[in-house]
């Protein structure tokens, strides 16, 4: 039996035009008799795409119709030299949501798509039915921990590394595979989730036209101060089920931050998983494909019916 390549497992490929620029995104209609049943979008984290689902988008797609999103400035939608913000892709979230579902959803976020996902459901109330999120970063607390004093010596050195003489070459080394294999090595805890498959997915979208300017917009928006809102300011705030997922080798985000979200809502649902790194949906998808459904139908159980 030929193993069919990612491109042919993550579903409907489809282009849409959003402000001007070009966004790819994909869907999977429920193949189960299930036209109530609530649908799911899927938002990737930082440097990640639609192929990162390509072991989740078809099994969750047998109960529910589920969508995948490539964020502006990764995978392949437009290398855009914008204002980057996580403002932004929340309303690239919104106005997709609009025009393509209209229903309340669940999100599913890995990383900065689960920040995505979080700041969606405070943003925008009536499309988010659920959130499941995994490895949540806040960058907040970043600004928190360096002392007053220091700040703006801080910022006159962030400033000089986000140049882009200095950014550059950075970025046309840290495109390579064998330099994107090593950050997997960091991200996963797993050796044997680091396929070539997953290299190739990582790897391509920055090869693209306009990638080098993006990634200069990105770095920036990344180290600035604004760039992120705060999970604690956002997290008590959220009304609908949420359930956090957290590998416990995760190197990106400390997962003693899992145990601190969890007292900031009542209705935050806290998974931790041993062995597991920073992307549990590609490290462990068997797992995390079941946790997600059975999580999904003990929350909205009487709805989906």
């Amino acid at each position: 039996m030929i193993a069919l390549n990612w491109q042919q497992r993550v579903g409907n490929q489809r282009d849409w035009v959003w402000r001007g620029w070009q966004i790819r995104y994909t869907y999977i209609r429920a193949s189960q008799n299930s036209q109530n049943t609530t649908p799911l979008i899927l938002l990737h984290g930082f440097g990640a795409s639609i192929g990162h689902w390509r072991h989740n988008l078809e099994v969750l797609g047998e109960y529910h119709t589920v969508y995948a999103l490539d964020m502006l400035g990764f995978g392949g939608s437009e290398k855009a030299p914008a204002n980057y913000s996580i403002e932004l892709w929340v309303e690239q979230v919104y106005e997709f949501w609009r025009a393509f579902i209209g229903q309340p959803v669940v999100l599913v976020g890995n990383s900065n798509g689960s920040l995505v996902s979080l700041a969606a459901a405070a943003a925008h109330p009536e499309m988010v039915k659920g959130i499941v999120m995994m490895s949540l970063p806040d960058p907040s607390l970043e600004q928190e921990a360096i002392p007053p004093v220091l700040r703006p010596l801080v910022k006159t050195i962030k400033s000089i590394v986000a140049s882009p003489i200095f950014l550059k070459p950075v970025f046309y080394f840290v495109r390579r595979p064998s330099v994107l294999r090593r950050w997997a090595g960091l991200a996963y805890a797993n050796p044997e989730a680091i396929t070539d498959e997953l290299i190739e997915i990582l790897a391509g979208p920055p090869q693209d036209r306009g990638s080098a300017r993006a990634f200069s917009a990105l770095f920036k928006a990344a180290i600035a101060i604004n760039f992120s809102p705060s999970v604690k300011a956002l997290l008590p705030n959220i009304t609908v089920p949420m359930l956090l997922i957290w590998g416990q080798k995760d190197r990106f985000v400390p997962p003693i931050l899992a145990s601190q979200f969890a007292q900031y809502n009542e209705k935050l649902q806290l998974l931790t998983l041993e062995d597991v790194g920073h992307c549990p949906h590609d490290e462990c998808p068997e797992q995390i494909n079941q946790v997600i459904l059975d999580w999904i139908n003990q929350s909205f159980l009487d709805e989906d019916k």
